[in-house]
């Protein structure tokens, strides 16, 4: 996702990539209960994450066990209200979900992977209905492209679809509203919105009454 050619607030381009997977996890009686998210962070922070743990010091590419225990965490201790970069919606209505679960963390290749849980609030069902996924950074600070396996766990008559962001229409959007304002103006004030989510590919379940 290449930003920097346009004329964008400076936090609108992404510092850190994560290739992104989901696994959308339903009970023994077809209600939603858990979503599985895989992160698998570029080579660059990678690297910076191995130096600050002091990790993979052969250079293999690969953690001891030891150093997987060290890891494992490191990006699972949230701040109070971050919402993990992940949005679940249902029936218009954003969906609670709990903090990070069960925590992995390894390296493959050289590349820092880790998974958790998130907890969906109240186990909802899903019955004819469509539920909306979307990994983003409102800040777009952190770019999550999901390029790793999405897959519904728990039911087999559910059924999935990717919408991918109009990111030249949003980019138009967002130079319009931009040049509206003088060079000097608070984008907060002026009510410019986060753009994470206008560049987040929407992953869509639809599962049928049982």
């Amino acid at each position: 996702m290449l930003l920097a050619s346009v004329t964008v607030p400076a936090n609108a381009h992404p510092h850190i990539f994560v290739d992104t997977g989901l696994e959308i996890i339903f009970d023994n009686q077809g209600k939603l209960t858990h979503v599985k998210v895989t992160w698998k962070y570029d080579d660059l922070y990678s690297l910076f994450l191995a130096e600050d743990y002091k990790l993979d010091p052969d250079h293999d590419g690969e953690l001891t066990d030891l150093e997987r225990d060290h890891l494992t965490g490191f990006d699972a201790d949230w701040v109070e209200g971050y919402a993990g970069d992940l949005e679940v919606v249902l029936g218009g209505k954003v969906l609670t979900l709990s903090g990070p679960l069960e925590p992995t963390a390894d390296m493959v290749d050289g590349r820092i992977i880790s998974t958790h849980l998130r907890e969906v609030s109240g186990t909802p069902a899903i019955e004819g209905d469509t539920v909306s996924l979307k990994a983003f950074d409102p800040s777009h600070y952190t770019a999550y492209d999901m390029t790793l396996p999405v897959k519904v766990s728990g039911r087999s008559d559910c059924t999935f679809q990717r919408v991918e962001p109009d990111i030249d229409g949003q980019l138009a959007q967002m130079q319009a509203l931009l040049l509206t304002l003088d060079a000097d103006a608070d984008l907060e004030e002026n009510d410019i919105p986060l753009i994470g989510g206008e560049f987040a590919t929407d992953i869509r379940v639809t599962c049928p009454a049982l």
